[in-house]
């Protein structure tokens, strides 16, 4: 495509065709707009965007996928239990959410093994350690405040193990008729308000520290910066004593 001089002359001056020089990088069609705040060269290129009208069929598709999911995994819920942790980095580590899955010191606080916990809907992660013991005694606090929850349905009629919930549970379930389709609305993780996570200590709350804390401090590194210098310079002084004497 391109633009003879009588087209050219035709043609509205706010809005031209443009031409960029053949064989080089970007070979592209360019309209030139101009406007109060002066003139802009924006490229067409009709391979950049596509247009698609799919998003509600998309969206009506998942939600049925969602609800055959939540059909076939019941009574069980459609998620798994993961455990609180701490975001990395020191500009967010105040703010907690849902980990990987919990670790084996974890699993075995809260008396539950390893191979065990994914069968009731409990995530693990080997691979993760706990690197400080409140984390460890919030987790396994999670843990056993969903083992306190947990009903476990006999896989077949009339086939009890001792893992499954006992029949009167399991009766007085299925009369009530509650049913939880997802975990972290049972056992949601919160993050404190700002005002609580974060507090400031008053003075008269401190301890009383020592005295001239800083001073000895000082005086502390000076003699391990100069303990070398002052042996010497004790013997130096302890060979002339001992010269003179002679």
């Amino acid at each position: 495509m391109s633009t003879t001089d009588d087209q050219a002359q035709s043609a509205d001056p706010a809005q031209s065709w443009v031409l960029n020089a053949p064989g080089t990088k970007n070979h592209t069609y360019a309209r030139q707009i101009s406007g109060k705040i002066g003139s802009v060269a924006c490229d067409v290129i009709s391979t950049r965007y596509s247009t698609s009208a799919t998003g509600p069929g998309r969206k009506l598709r998942r939600r049925t996928a969602r609800l055959t999911k939540a059909a076939a995994v019941a009574p069980r819920p459609v998620d798994k239990l993961r455990p609180v942790v701490r975001c990395p980095s020191i500009k967010y580590n105040r703010r907690v959410r849902a980990g990987r899955g919990f670790s084996l010191a974890e699993l075995k606080e809260a008396g539950i093994p390893k191979k065990y916990a994914p069968t009731i809907g409990i995530s693990v992660d080997p691979r993760r350690a706990n690197l400080s013991t409140e984390s460890l005694v919030l987790n396994v606090e999670r843990l056993k405040a969903y083992q306190a929850r947990l009903i476990i349905f006999p896989r077949r009629v009339g086939q009890h193990k001792k893992t499954d919930s006992s029949k009167e549970e399991v009766n007085a379930h299925k009369e009530e008729g509650k049913v939880t389709r997802k975990t972290h609305s049972v056992l949601p993780i919160v993050n404190e308000a700002r005002e609580k996570a974060i507090g400031e200590i008053k003075k008269s709350e401190m301890g009383e520290g020592e005295s001239a804390a800083y001073r000895k401090l000082r005086d502390a590194r000076s003699e391990a910066r100069l303990v070398g210098v002052r042996e010497k310079r004790a013997k130096a002084k302890d060979d002339e004593a001992t010269a003179a004497k002679k």
